[in-house]
C-alpha cells in the first residue's frame, strides 16, 4: 500500500481528512459506497476494533506505509523512551518525505516521496534518495540543482502551507531547517495515537 494507485476520494470519505494523501477534496460527507449517503451525519457504528482499525489506516494512508513499514516503526517507537504513541508519530513526521511536505516544497507526501527518490534533494549537501531518511535538528534541505528549484518553486505557488514550529524555510532559496524534534502539537493529522498503540499491543 505504499504506492496507493486507487481514487483518493473514496478513502478520504472515508477515513476523513488526510492533508499528506492528497491535495483533493470533496463536498460529500457521507461514506462511500452504495448505502453511504444513508449514513450521512449518523454516529459510527464500527466495533472497537473497527474504531482501532480505522485510526491505523489514517495512518498508513496518510504516510504512505505498507503494514510491515508501520509495525516496524512501531515497534521501534517501543524500544524508546517515552510514550509509544507520541514517539512512534515523531518517527514518521521526521522521515524526510514528511519534512519536505511539511515545508511546502510538495503537495502531498507521495509527491515529496516522487522528488526524493528522483534523486532532486540534498541534506547537509549530499544528495538523499531514500524517502524514509530520518531527519535530525540541525539538518538542512536543499534542492539539488537550479533545475529543481525552478519546479519546486513552481509548485508551491497557490500552496498556503504554515510551517510548523520545528521547521524554518526560505522560501526565496527553497531551503528548509530542522530546528527540533516536532511535538505533539505540531502534528498535522487529527488521530488517537493510543488507539493504534492499543491495535498493535498483541503483536
Amino acid at each position: 500500500m505504499s504506492r496507493y494507485r486507487g481514487p483518493r476520494l473514496r478513502i478520504i470519505r472515508r477515513l476523513g481528512d488526510l492533508p499528506g494523501f492528497t491535495s483533493k477534496t470533496t463536498e460529500r460527507t457521507y461514506p462511500p459506497g452504495q448505502h453511504g449517503a444513508g449514513k450521512a451525519g449518523k454516529k459510527s457504528s464500527l466495533s472497537e476494533y473497527g474504531i482501532r482499525l480505522q485510526e491505523k489506516q489514517k495512518l498508513r494512508y496518510n504516510y504512505g506505509l505498507s503494514e510491515r513499514q508501520l509495525f516496524s516503526y512501531v515497534k521501534e517507537a517501543r524500544r524508546l523512551p517515552g510514550a509509544t504513541g507520541s514517539i512512534l508519530l515523531q518517527l514518521l513526521e521526521m522521515r524526510l518525505d514528511s519534512i519536505v511536505f511539511r515545508l511546502g516544497m510538495a503537495p502531498t507526501i507521495p509527491s515529496a516521496r516522487q522528488l526524493i527518490t528522483h534523486g532532486g534533494l540534498k541534506v547537509n549537501g549530499k544528495k538523499v534518495s531514500i524517502p524514509s531518511f530520518q531527519c535530525k535538528p540541525k539538518d538542512i534541505i536543499e534542492t539539488k540543482s537550479q533545475s529543481t528549484k525552478d519546479m519546486v518553486k513552481k509548485s508551491m505557488e497557490g500552496i498556503p502551507r504554515e510551517v510548523p514550529s520545528h521547521l524554518e524555510f526560505d522560501k526565496d532559496n527553497v531551503k528548509g531547517n530542522v530546528l527540533s524534534i516536532i511535538s505533539r502539537e505540531d502534528v498535522g493529522l487529527q488521530i488517537n495515537e493510543l488507539l493504534i498503540v492499543e491495535f498493535y499491543s498483541r503483536r
